[in-house]
């Protein structure tokens, strides 16, 4: 093994490899990751918001009928006709999802109005039905 200068020439060419100037390229290199690591991987902290993948069910809208003590019908705020109630039922119960129909019937109108609102809301072929009243009278 010839380190150094060599004197004689009657060898030949060197065939050994130097490993001191690799050993302290790979110890700089190491250091240099050691020192930069932390400083990559710091990061800011967010709360990021959750994804799932349910489905959105569409919340049908809500129709109040009310039934008032002379026996006239109004559809939310509307007064409407028995004609026009049969129409605009028609047309609800096309739509998917179905709406859910309120009835407010009145304390003084007769039993017999409210029923017939009852039937054009079945008649129409809505499902959902319910009644409104007040607790404790």
């Amino acid at each position: 093994m010839a380190f150094g200068g060599d004197f004689e020439e009657d060898k030949g060419a060197m065939s050994d490899i130097n490993m001191t100037p690799l050993v302290d390229v790979m110890l700089v290199l190491l250091i240099i990751f050691i020192i930069a690591v932390p400083v990559i991987t710091h990061s800011v902290k967010v709360d990021l918001p959750r994804a799932d993948n349910t489905v959105n069910e569409i919340k049908p809208q809500t129709i109040n009928l009310s039934v008032t003590a002379d026996g006239k019908v109004h559809w939310n705020e509307t007064d409407v006709s028995d004609d026009e109630l049969a129409q605009r039922l028609s047309a609800e119960a096309a739509k998917q999802p179905q709406p859910e129909i309120h009835i407010r019937g009145d304390r003084k109108v007769e039993y017999e109005r409210v029923m017939k609102v009852m039937a054009a809301v079945q008649r129409a072929g809505i499902l959902k039905l319910g009644f409104v009243s007040e607790p404790g009278q």
